[in-house]
């Protein structure tokens, strides 16, 4: 009687808890259900909102964009120059090398494409950025033909479904012929007839596979790859898709090595008479945008870009551009030299101002102009000094130099024996920043660089920047106005880089706040390393290479100036605000002497004095560190002094350093790229620049 009690209670509990789990089941069981078909009923509608696609476009509405104080500088549409044609007027080759380059699947998936999705997820984890995307051909119709830009997880729910239905209603040679006549190509041109009228000026059934080739390029950024803005990058563009045309068979690699190396006859850009105010930036942000939401969310769907240009200074910044001189006129009317100009808050990376060029044409010289800096280069090897012991006083030995048959030599063809890092810095000494270079190793000052911004150092392959010739700005490719004016920044910003920023704010025509932009920031060397190196660069504008940049009020800077006087700058800086300019010929020539501490300088001092005039002067403050403790003499290294011609037999045995002779020659070429700023070497040019892809990642030289 007593176990069976017993054995009642202990069985009662679990039987109670067995019933509770299976009404909670039950209940989740039901609420999926529930769910699911909520979830049907809403694809389902999804699916059924647009049962004639082929004719559903949104009505357009112009965007505006505005500057930092609300006033509106731009109202922007589309002039759409569009002419449809049918699938058979396209040459096998255009559409090919479209399969090719932007879904190779496309043949084979039923609108989304799994594989293809999964493959862009695995390669931008493993780059750690979004390099990639898994959309196939069919998505990206669905999306600029039928839906708004704004990413959420409901429009991409519908994008995935559009694509579906048109795979049921529409064959491929359908979808493809579509999407080939809504597709942007930039220069106001949409689809594939309109872009081989505007850029070769014949029609798409006449087109070669150079050209074809080159068409299929321009869509993944029509203001960066149009080869009427950036010849060469459309040049590499093209090259990129070839290469994608043979892996997948359509054609072999000799036709794709030959269509690599053919130049094509591109339309004449006629020049507009018309200077709109801030166009180049315009076109800049217009760009940014276009990449991000589609040409036709930019020209169709009511944006309020709300941007950091400050209107005054921008007007400030384009008067300037009546200081250059007009030596000659380029094949594509040109005048020469070019210029370009951008000046940040180095507080918050807000672009305030830039020019791009004389403003006739759309190649903005301020962000896609890849040049040598010259000695514009050296504060970045001041810095690492700094961040390593050194002090403003240390002495180094401006004495010949011999690394493996590189003989680094000051524009005056004259060596000052023991002098400071600060005297360094004044007069943009050569040898003495190769030798702080030698002593900190390359790695050290491109690490702080690209910390600072600076995208575009060539770290691996034969010719690279970890040579002793970058410390005086001879880079493999070069930097451009942007980024280099941001990486000054820092400097001014007791240490902290702020990455740049062109857009504050994006609202969709019903006001709903697309995107909103806060400043991305990072430490990167100490406040007493950025306040000497301040202290150091306020002296090139008052005693130094650089005073014809001084405007009156505590301000630092740096000259720059190339061998053969191919690029010539001045970066410099107030406590708020930093501006960089280059001047040069787009053919990369020489510009019969100009140098880093004349025009750039002046152009530099006239646009200051305008942008913070009503801004009250002050110091520099930010707490230096101590001349005690630091490094006071770098030594110099014996086996690389010069001997005399006497002992060039005791001297005549293999190099000690094995690695700097393999790269000696590749030194020696990028060193005639770099000099002071007094009287640049007489040496030949580097070979042409190569243009960086945008958003390409590069490999950071750490310690």
């Amino acid at each position: 009687m007593d176990k069976r009690s017993n054995t009642s209670r202990q069985t009662r509990p679990a039987k109670s808890g067995g019933t509770v789990k299976r009404v909670v089941l039950g209940f989740g069981l039901m609420v999926l259900v529930m769910l699911t078909g909520i979830g049907c009923g809403f694809l389902t509608a999804s699916m059924n909102t647009k049962p004639d696609l082929a004719n559903d476009i949104l009505p357009p509405a112009s965007s505006q964009i505005y500057d930092i104080n609300g006033n509106e500088i731009a109202n922007v549409h589309a002039a759409e120059n569009r002419r449809p044609v049918k699938i058979a007027q396209v040459p096998r080759q255009l559409q090919d090398a479209f399969v090719a380059v932007e879904d190779n699947r496309f043949y084979e998936h039923s609108g989304v494409d799994p594989r293809g999705i999964a493959r862009a997820l695995y390669t931008n984890i493993r780059g750690h950025g979004v390099s990639e995307g898994g959309s196939t051909i069919t998505q990206q119709l669905a999306k600029n033909a039928y839906l708004t830009q704004e990413r959420t997880l409901t429009r991409k729910i519908q994008e995935v479904f559009l694509a579906l239905q048109l795979e049921r209603q529409y064959t491929k040679k359908e979808i493809l012929e579509m999407y080939l006549n809504q597709i942007y190509f930039g220069q106001g041109a949409y689809g594939v007839q309109a872009a081989a009228q505007t850029y070769f000026g014949k029609d798409v059934e006449q087109l070669d596979l150079s050209e074809c080739a080159m068409l299929a390029g321009i869509p993944k950024s029509p203001n960066y790859y149009s080869p009427m803005n950036n010849l060469q990058a459309a040049q590499e563009r093209k090259a990129v898709v070839l290469d994608q045309m043979e892996k997948y068979g359509y054609i072999n690699r000799e036709t794709a090595e030959k269509a690599k190396k053919e130049n094509m006859k591109l339309v004449k850009q006629s020049q507009s008479t018309d200077k709109t105010t801030a166009s180049y930036f315009i076109d800049y942000v217009t760009q940014k945008l276009i990449d991000k939401y589609g040409a036709d969310a930019v020209y169709k769907e009511g944006l309020k870009i709300y941007t950091t240009l400050d209107i005054d200074m921008q007007k400030a910044a384009e008067e300037t551009v009546n200081k250059l001189p007009t030596y000659k006129t380029d094949g594509n009317g040109l005048a020469q030299p070019q210029m370009a100009l951008v000046a940040i808050d180095p507080h918050n990376g807000y672009v305030k101002a830039m020019v791009g060029g004389r403003g006739n044409d759309q190649f903005n010289r301020a962000t896609m102009a890849v040049r040598q800096p010259g000695s514009a280069f050296k504060p970045f090897v001041f810095i690492a000094a700094l961040e390593n012991k050194f002090t403003p006083n240390t002495v180094i030995n401006d004495s010949p130099i011999d690394i493996n048959g590189w003989r680094p030599q000051n524009s005056s063809g004259n060596f000052s024996g023991k002098v400071t890092l600060r005297e360094v810095a004044r007069h943009s000494m050569n040898v003495p920043t190769v030798k702080i270079a030698q002593k900190l190793g390359i790695d050290k000052p491109i690490y702080y660089a690209q910390e600072m911004g600076i995208s575009t150092f060539v770290l691996e392959g034969p010719a690279n920047d970890r040579q002793l010739a970058t410390s005086l700005g001879g880079m493999t490719k070069g930097v451009t106005p942007l980024e280099i004016t941001s990486a000054y920044g820092t400097f001014a910003n007791k240490g902290i880089h702020v990455e740049p920023v062109v857009i504050v704010k994006v609202l969709d025509r019903n006001g709903k706040v697309l995107e909103q932009n806060e400043p991305k920031q990072r430490s990167v060397v100490s406040e007493a390393s950025a306040a000497d190196l301040t202290d150091m660069l306020e002296d090139v504008i008052k005693k130094g290479t650089g005073t014809r940049a001084n405007i009156g009020r505590p301000a630092a800077g740096k000259t720059g100036t190339t061998s053969n006087y191919n690029d010539a700058w001045f970066v410099g800086y107030t406590p708020d605000l930093v501006a960089g300019v280059w001047v040069g010929n787009d053919d990369n020539t020489p510009t019969r002497g100009i140098m880093g501490g004349m025009l750039p300088a002046e152009i530099w001092q006239a646009f200051m004095k305008k942008a913070t005039a009503q801004t009250p002067a002050r110091n520099f403050d930010g707490s230096r560190s101590s001349n005690y403790g630091g490094v006071g003499e770098l030594e110099d290294d014996k086996k690389q002094e010069l001997k005399k011609k006497d002992d060039k037999k005791k001297t005549d045995k293999k190099p000690a350093d094995a690695k700097d002779n393999k790269n000696n020659a590749a030194e020696k070429a990028k060193s005639n790229q770099s000099g002071n700023d007094s009287k640049p070497n007489n040496v030949p040019a580097a070979p042409p620049v190569a243009a960086p892809e945008p958003g390409a990642s590069v490999g950071k030289g750490r310690n």
